[in-house]
């Protein structure tokens, strides 16, 4: 394919994107779970910044729905040996948090006596 100028566009287009993926894989920035790809930068930012990087990329802050989602979160953690922001908040209720938009999380995996609302949830 590589050498194929003429052929067609969607397979040239498929295969330029998986060798970008797997450069971006091999270099520890993205992993993927349940269809959706989860991807960084690698870089500290405050919680903002994170989110304003994520919409310039086309996604959106991260916010687990499933536990293979939860998993693909904590392999940039471990990885990187970092927090990660979520698009999560605290809601008016003190210790019950709920999506950006304010709706209800339907998937929680806190630890133990968690979450505290001390910011190391």
């Amino acid at each position: 394919l590589a050498g194929n100028e003429h052929g067609d566009p969607i397979h040239q287009l498929e295969y330029r994107i998986s060798r970008l993926e797997g450069v971006l894989r091999l270099n520890k920035m993205i992993t993927e779970s349940g269809g959706k790809i989860f991807a960084t930068n690698g870089k500290n930012a405050d919680f903002d910044g994170t989110l304003e990087k994520c919409k310039e990329a086309g996604g959106s802050i991260a916010t687990p729905k499933t536990p293979g989602e939860n998993d693909a979160i904590l392999y940039f953690v471990k990885y990187f040996n970092t927090y990660a922001y979520l698009g999560i908040k605290q809601s008016l209720i003190p210790g019950r948090f709920q999506l950006l938009n304010g709706a209800q999380l339907s998937y929680t995996n806190w630890y133990s006596n968690e979450p505290s609302g001390k910011g190391e949830e």
